[in-house]
């Protein structure tokens, strides 16, 4: 499972940070959090408790604090010399649909549609006239 989200492009490899890692393994402290992708730091949490994470790369704020909590970051190659077979490991991945491009998917300007439309400036002449406002002509 692991080698084919290695074969992944960047896309489906989301980062995933620190304070979700920490949530997933709540209560299975012993396990190994294997991401295939970034881990990142969040600063809105204060505290991380002690955990083992193998990820492909770390971000320098993010190792720090797994570190300092008295954690340990693993390479893949390390997981391998620890758990050959993947036992004792929690496979874990960041959430694809947090990108920016799937806020734009869909057809902006239909009811009850969601999607975000790309637009130059968000003033009073850009895709905020006719059609958006009762006061103005009509809405849809």
């Amino acid at each position: 499972v692991v080698l084919k989200r290695l074969y992944t492009s960047k896309m489906h490899r989301p980062p995933l940070p620190v304070s979700s890692i920490a949530q997933f393994l709540k209560g299975k402290e012993e396990q190994i959090a294997v991401i295939v992708g970034t881990v990142t730091d969040d600063v809105r949490v204060h505290s991380i408790p002690k955990m083992r994470i193998c990820a492909l790369r770390f971000t320098e704020s993010a190792r720090a604090r797994i570190v300092a909590a008295g954690g340990e970051c693993l390479t893949f190659d390390q997981l391998a010399l620890i758990a050959p077979k993947g036992s004792n490991c929690l496979l874990l991945k960041g959430r694809e649909s947090a990108r920016e491009a799937v806020k734009h998917f869909g057809t902006p300007g239909s009811p009850n549609s969601h999607a975000k439309p790309y637009v130059r400036s968000k003033g009073r002449k850009f895709e905020k006239a006719r059609g958006r406002r009762q006061s103005r002509g009509f809405k849809v």
